[in-house]
């Protein structure tokens, strides 16, 4: 696994009674963690039960200050009524309920909004599926908390040190393709365009109104960033190898994939 010095980072430039047993071992390491940026987690769900008890477990050990944020669709399999029963006993675990299956993009900024409102320093994005290591998202917060000059820090499988494991070559070759296009296209200064594993600076995403991002489907990830780019934002790429799902089913076909691709721009 890389390591987890900021100095591998690759830096761009660019335009109780309540507490769970989790939270009780956390205390101890209140005092250590006071100074550390208020952080918070975003987890967008659906169908999602097979993953996000273990998610949550990981995501307290890796990042033990963090507040989490569940953003589930109406998830059939159980995950958002989960999510409710463990915030009964975990003060650190939030849950928003939405109706109906309303799409990653939608989640993503309803989980900026939040974030913002609530007076947090760092807005978290991670994919429930475990494909994005909950143990690599200290060292995507260290890397801003250690370079207040950068406003994202972009978790890259694109740079050294970082990779896929678990994908057919054709899915790599679409990823690869459509990263290509978007630093050719948007001129963006980062290699992985595509990815969700990223931490934002709330105080950025604070200028970026949502209605400002148009995208549909996955294209809203690219939008994003030239979007921030724009408005003056830096970005740092942080390795890390993306591991496919294990459980649960995957939520992107190669139809959205290039329908994503097509619409940037």
């Amino acid at each position: 696994m890389p390591s987890d010095s900021p100095s591998s980072a690759k830096l761009a430039e660019s335009d109780t009674s309540a507490l769970s047993d989790v939270s009780r071992d956390r205390a101890a390491t209140a005092v250590g963690t006071a100074a550390r940026a208020k952080l918070l987690v975003v987890i967008a769900t659906y169908d999602e039960i097979d993953n996000l008890p273990r998610l949550v477990e990981a995501l307290h050990a890796a990042v033990p200050w963090a507040d989490l944020l569940v953003i589930d669709d109406g998830s059939p399999d159980g995950t958002g009524r989960w999510a409710d029963e463990r915030s009964a006993s975990d003060r650190q675990l939030t849950v928003i309920h939405r109706p109906r299956k309303s799409g990653l993009g939608s989640a993503t900024l309803r989980g900026f909004r939040e974030g913002i409102d609530r007076g947090y320093d760092l807005v978290a994005t991670i994919d429930a599926d475990f494909s994005h290591p909950p143990e690599r998202l200290a060292a995507l917060v260290e890397t801003l908390e250690r370079n207040p000059a950068c406003d994202v820090a972009i978790g890259s499988r694109y740079v050294a040190g970082g990779g896929i494991e678990g994908w057919p070559w054709r899915r790599r070759w679409m990823s690869r393709w459509v990263n290509r296009y978007a630093r050719w296209w948007l001129r963006l200064p980062v290699r992985d365009c595509s990815g969700a594993f990223r931490v934002y600076r709330a105080e950025r995403l604070a200028a970026l109104p949502p209605e400002a991002v148009r995208a549909k489907g996955y294209a809203y990830l690219e939008e994003i960033l030239v979007r921030l780019k724009r408005r003056g934002a830096r970005f740092v790429e942080v390795p890390f190898v993306f591991r496919d799902r294990t459980a649960g089913r995957t939520k992107i076909d190669a139809r959205e994939a290039i329908a994503a691709l097509l619409t940037i721009g």
